[in-house]
This record gives structure tokens, sequence and C-alpha cells, in this order.
């Protein structure tokens, strides 16, 4: 910094100290300009506050715009033409279904059912996806335009003037001390940034034709983007309308549980250490001795051999049996009966 422009700070300095401390007042400015400044200030909010909520509005989740934002930057970079999307919760939903229902399978009514609305989820986030790009291109990038270059002209002429109104305000008031060439050019410098202020002001409300423009087209890509999805959510509802008639229409299939497995009585396996059906002779020295010996016979008969028919006699005496047992429990309930009652 020359040692000029190092004066030109003390003395912007001094003068803002002397107005804030000790109230010394600056150079107004004329209504005319603050009517200006306040319309061209809330115009500029409206635009930023509008920017950050349609970017919401479009894409809801703040981290995946953050890595989405991160993404292009770095695609910027290295040059890369094509960043990833932003991955739809339409997109998603419909992945899952469609999952499922492959899984589940065609030929259920359930399991169609979710394929049907899963594609359909699907078609729907690609129809988002055109809405983000339309939004873009026709209103949220024009909005970027001017935050970034109409509304920062705006900023950074009023600051120069502030800095050119505290230049000139300080050498107005040590007139005799400092020349008057010195303070005509500097109410000069304040007049120029006055003017180059107002002008970047009014340019800015100037253009409000274009921005209702750009809102107008806003508005057709959500007019667009709800036709198309309503036309494919009354084409699913139809499909799934048909499935539930076509499944009403049906008769219902009662359940019939199996036949239980007959337990087949068969020679019991000897896995758990039993004797075997036969088990080996011991070994015969001669034939004088097998005569003689007749070793223990560890054959044992199989349930299937021990089976036998109930005779007639043995099932009438069996259902007498059961009656008067019967009888006896019904006299015993009899008693324990009265007993209590007394």
């Amino acid at each position: 910094m020359s040692v000029a422009g190092f004066k030109k700070q003390i003395y912007k300095a001094t003068q803002l100290m002397s107005e804030k401390v000790g109230g010394a007042e600056g150079t107004k400015l004329d209504e005319d300009f603050k009517d200006l400044e306040r319309k061209a200030d809330i115009t500029s909010k409206a635009v930023v506050e509008v920017l950050n909520k349609t970017s919401e509005y479009i894409q809801p989740n703040p981290a995946t715009r953050a890595k989405l934002s991160m993404l292009s930057t770095v695609s910027k970079i290295r040059g890369q033409v094509n960043s990833p999307g932003y991955p739809q919760a339409e997109g998603l939903l419909g992945e899952c279904m469609t999952k499922y229902g492959h899984e589940i399978g065609e030929s259920s009514n359930f399991g169609g059912a979710l394929i049907d609305a899963g594609e359909s989820m699907k078609r729907l986030a690609e129809v988002k996806d055109a809405l983000d790009i339309d939004v873009k291109q026709n209103f949220i990038d024009p909005l970027q335009g001017i935050a970034e270059k109409d509304i920062k002209d705006i900023q950074f002429h009023l600051k120069k003037l502030e800095g050119r109104r505290l230049d000139y305000d300080y050498k107005k008031k040590r007139q005799g001390k400092i020349q008057d060439e010195e303070i005509r050019q500097a109410l000069e410098k304040f007049h120029e940034s006055k003017e180059l202020a107002e002008r970047s002001m009014y340019n800015l409300l100037e253009t409000d034709v274009e921005q209702v423009s750009q809102l107008s087209s806003f508005v057709e890509s959500l007019l667009q983007y709800h036709r198309q999805a309503t036309q494919i959510m009354e084409e699913l509802s139809d499909k799934l309308r048909e499935r539930v008639n076509d499944a009403q229409s049906r008769p219902r299939q009662e359940y019939t549980p199996k036949p239980k497995p007959a337990f087949d009585f068969g020679e019991v396996e000897h896995s758990n250490g039993g004797y075997s059906s036969s088990a080996s002779s011991p070994p015969a020295s001669s034939s004088a001795n097998t005569a003689q010996y007749q070793g223990p016979s560890f054959q044992r008969p199989s349930i299937k051999n021990r089976r036998r028919e109930w005779t007639e006699e043995e099932n009438v005496s069996l259902a007498l049996n059961l009656k008067l047992l019967l009888l006896l429990l019904s006299l015993l309930h009899i008693f324990v009966a009265e007993k209590f009652m007394h």
C-alpha cells in the first residue's frame, strides 16, 4: 500500500470513529438514493433466500447436497463433464420394491404388484431428474448469476461509496489544513461512487421482467413434472386395481393339511448300544463240544413279531372296565362336591 493510500485509510478510520463514538454527522444521502438502496437490499435478500430454498426443495437432503457440491467441484477441476446426480427418494424406493418383488416371484399377486409399483417409482425418479435439470437451467442458474454479479456489484459500489464519503467528510472538516484541490477531488470521487451505486441498483430493479420470466419457467417445470407424475400414478393405480379385482374373483383356496406320516414299527435299530437281533455264536472248537454245550441264546424277538390282534372277548372286557372306571369317577366327583357344600 502506498503512503497516500495508507493516509486515506487513517482518514476514514478517524472519521468513522468520530461518528460512532463522538456523534459527528457525516454527509447525508438524498431520500431517493435511500429508497433505491432499500428496494435493492430487499430484492437482493429475496434472490439469495429464494435461491437457497429452491435448492432445498429440489434436493432436500443437506448432507447429499454438500457431497454432490464437493463432487461437482472436483469434477470441474479434473475437467470432467458429467457429475453424479442426486439420488432421488422415489428411485431408492422403486429399487427396494422391485428387488423384493422379484424375490417373492411374479407368480405371486403381491410380488407382481411390488414389481409394478417399483417400476413406476423408478419412472417417477427419472421425471424428478428431468425437473432438477430444468429448474437448474431456467431458474437456479439465472438467480445464481444475479447473486454472483449484480448483487456483488451493488455491494462493492456501496462499500466504495461509504469509504469515499468518510474520506470526503474527514477532509471537509479539516478545511484549511488540507488543500482545497484535495477536498474537491474527494468530493468528485464521492459523487462518482454514488452514481455507480445508483446505476447498479437501478439495473437490478429494472430486470424484474427477467426475474418474473425465470419464475414462470420454474412454475412451468413444476407443472410438467406433476402432470407426468400424475399420469404415472394413474397407470399404476389402474394396474393395482386390476390385480385386486382379479384376486377377489378367484375362489379362495382353503388350507388342507398334509397327512401325517405313519410310524413304521420296524426292527429296533441298535445304534444306541442295544442287543442285535442275533448274537454271534461262540467259536466252535469241535463238533463234540458243540453237541454238549448249548450257549445262551441272545435272540430278541422284534416288536413286529410281538404284535398280536385283540380277541373279541378282550375287547368286551376292556369296554366294561372303562365304563366301570367312568362310573367310579362320577361317584367320586359327586362325593367331593357334597363334601365342599357341607
